[in-house]
């Protein structure tokens, strides 16, 4: 009997403040009227928001950036090659990622001088802060997306009433977006693969000439493809010609 009555002495002053707070309400969820008549919420409740966005974040980095071209690229690349498995997936990865990083850095610049500097020094609410972030994402994404595109996205929702193309809400912005660059991407890989198939051909009729026709082409002509591509540099053309694609250098 003495050991439940000390166990509920032990955890009775435990229980105090979770007492007081349900008789109090909650203070992290409390929204501020500006007097300028916007609202800002409490810090608690901007954390929570910005751990639910953070979810988001891969989705982010793969369609809000330069990843998707080059990922793109770097796979055709390898196909036309004829290497299945090497560089591997997660060698190509990290080099679209990086590569990715390079060519976003002056955005992230602008996005941190313009909206986290300011909200880290309590110059701006986290709804302005936001809003001064979406800029030069939604300018780089503009740069990079074809009108076509873009028009076509946005009689597919219906939106009305744009003065500019920078009006383009990002739901739509996004889509547009995403689709120039699989364009972009499968171009540039076209251009890539068709030296490559020159050589299978060449091969292949060789082999064919020879009556060597149970030889596989692809074995016979996998080492002259590996030999073409390190000879040009491949790989320092390969990643130049893609950052140069986004303008960086220009």
């Amino acid at each position: 009997m003495r050991r439940p009555l000390t166990w509920v002495a032990l955890l009775l002053p435990l229980l105090m403040p979770a007492l007081a707070l349900a008789n109090t309400g909650i203070p992290a969820v409390t929204m501020t009227t500006n007097p300028d008549g916007s609202q800002d919420y409490s810090v608690s409740l901007q954390i929570l928001g910005l751990m639910t966005i953070l979810t988001f974040l891969p989705a982010m980095v793969v369609l809000m950036s330069s990843f998707t071209r080059i990922i793109v690229v770097l796979a055709i690349l390898r196909q036309a090659l004829g290497l299945q498995q090497t560089p591997s997936n997660q060698v190509l990865l990290g080099m679209a990622l990086f590569l990715s990083l390079f060519v976003m850095t002056p955005v992230m610049d602008r996005v941190y001088e313009d909206a986290v500097v300011p909200y880290m020094e309590e110059q701006v609410t986290a709804v302005v802060a936001l809003e001064r972030a979406s800029v030069p994402v939604k300018a780089f994404m503009l740069s990079q997306t074809r009108i076509s595109d873009l028009n076509t996205f946005i009689e597919i929702s219906g939106v009305t009433g744009l003065a500019s193309p920078e009006e383009t809400p990002l739901r739509v912005l996004i889509p547009a977006f995403v689709t120039s660059e699989l364009k972009t991407a499968f171009q540039i890989g076209f251009m890539l693969f068709l030296p490559f198939l020159v050589i299978d051909l060449v091969v292949a009729s060789v082999l064919m000439a020879m009556g060597m026709m149970m030889l596989s082409p692809m074995i016979v002509s996998l080492p002259f493809k590996i030999m073409l591509f390190v000879l040009v540099d491949g790989w320092s053309l390969v990643m130049g010609t893609l950052a140069t694609s986004f303008g960086v250098g220009t």
